[in-house]
């Protein structure tokens, strides 16, 4: 028969066998099984590891458990060059070879090639969760899965980057976290030529392509393509902003959003231009401004004939079409097509001129306007008149004074 020391050793539902335990009846053919079964019931654990303190209820489950700290693995694969602590490892590993699945579930139709792949299966079906937390009220399926858990309550991250100073809770994200050293994007799109660096970001994406969003807002109608994606969403019904900002007092549904406000304290722009030498804070930002190297404006609007590189640009440009104006200033009568149009506006109100002149003690409120003071300093006069030999630093036609758009433009051009 097999030897009590056997991990991999299961019970018996024969009931003729002559052993029975009294709390759970299962049964065993030898009266040391059954005494070293009732150990289960009873939480004793006499066999402890001199390395990590972890303790056992049985010799042998202590004898393996050293292999975990000496590294000995005695079974090897004839197939392939990997080896194992455990025979029934090896065992379940040869399926991996062979395609064998012994272990079918009686209410689907997958199959698995390990018994305890199929028992943690069924808990799918059955909704069992019998392994709580002590600190929240969640609770998981397996054990393993709430050890991980515990991991958001002591912040143990054991998992550490050779190149950088992250760690990380999970050994699984560490390694999904090498591949931004790496550049490695192993997951590739069948559809377009997107690479990724982890498979679960790849499913997410085919669901681009697909248009499937599976997973819906309980308060609107909104779908979404990923799970993620309808929590987050759900912060904009329930108000929450649970990430602040150290610096000021803005707070963010999103860490990312906090991650990318924090560059504004920073300075921080990591993505550069290829063509010239403008850098932003971030990739989409980026991406908006090349195309104004490459000229293209993919987005139209239905009512005129302008195209505009950016959507949210036409978006607004709809707004000289509809007039409407939905950003008020709170000081005045004055509204706005644009909230970036009403924060320069409240800095007439405010005397905010946080643009300074490098050269002299001037200020200014727009960006713009200092470019155009500059070249009070270098004499540039790009925009010359047609009819005269006159030159200006500025273009009329962007400056409001009683001069007719149409001769304005036609009067002062730029240089070639």
């Amino acid at each position: 028969g097999k030897s009590a020391d056997n991990p991999c050793e299961t019970f018996s539902t024969d009931f003729n066998l002559p052993f029975s335990c009294s709390v759970c009846k299962k049964c065993f053919s030898w009266s040391r099984y059954l005494r070293i079964h009732m150990k289960i019931h009873t939480g004793e654990k006499p066999f402890s590891c001199l390395v990590c303190h972890k303790r056992y209820g049985r010799k042998s489950s202590l004898q393996l458990h050293m292999r975990t700290h000496t590294g000995v693995k005695p079974f090897s694969c004839s197939v392939c060059d990997k080896s194992f602590s455990q025979k029934c490892h090896l065992q379940g590993h040869m399926s991996t070879h062979t395609g064998m699945k012994p272990f079918s579930c009686s209410v689907c139709d997958k199959s698995f090639g390990y018994k305890h792949c199929l028992q943690d299966h069924m808990k799918t079906h059955t909704g069992e969760k019998p392994f709580s937390c002590t600190v929240c009220a969640k609770s998981f399926g397996h054990k393993s899965n709430l050890q991980l858990h515990m991991r958001t309550h002591t912040g143990e991250k054991p998992f550490s980057c050779s190149v950088c100073d992250k760690s990380f809770s999970l050994k699984s994200h560490l390694q999904g976290h090498m591949k931004t050293h790496t550049g490695e994007k192993p997951f590739s799109c069948s559809v377009c030529d997107k690479s990724f660096s982890r498979k679960s970001r790849l499913q997410g994406h085919m669901k681009t392509h697909t248009g499937e969003k599976p997973f819906s807002c309980s308060v609107c109608d909104k779908s979404f393509s990923l799970k993620s994606h309808v929590q987050g969403h759900m912060k904009t019904h329930t108000g929450e902003k649970p990430f602040s900002c150290s610096l000021c007092d803005k707070s963010f549904g999103y860490k990312h959003a906090l991650q990318l406000h924090m560059r504004t304290h920073t300075g921080e722009k990591p993505f550069s231009c290829s063509v010239c030498d403008k850098s932003f804070s971030r990739k989409s930002r980026l991406q908006g401004h090349m195309k104004t190297h490459t000229g293209e404006k993919p987005f139209s609007c239905s009512v005129c004939d302008k195209s505009f590189s950016l959507k949210s640009h036409v978006q607004g440009h709809m707004k000289t079409h509809t007039g409407i104006k939905p950003f008020s200033c709170p000081l005045c009568d004055k509204s706005f097509g644009y909230k970036h149009a009403l924060q320069l506006h409240m800095r007439t109100h405010t005397g905010e001129k946080p643009f300074s002149c490098s050269v002299c003690d001037k200020r200014f409120i727009q960006k713009g306007h200092l470019h155009i003071h500059m070249k009070s300093h270098t004499g540039e006069k790009p925009f010359s008149c047609s009819l005269c030999d006159k030159s200006f630093g500025y273009n009329l036609s962007l400056v409001k004074i009683p001069l007719k758009p149409d001769l304005s433009s036609q009067l002062f051009k730029p240089e070639r």
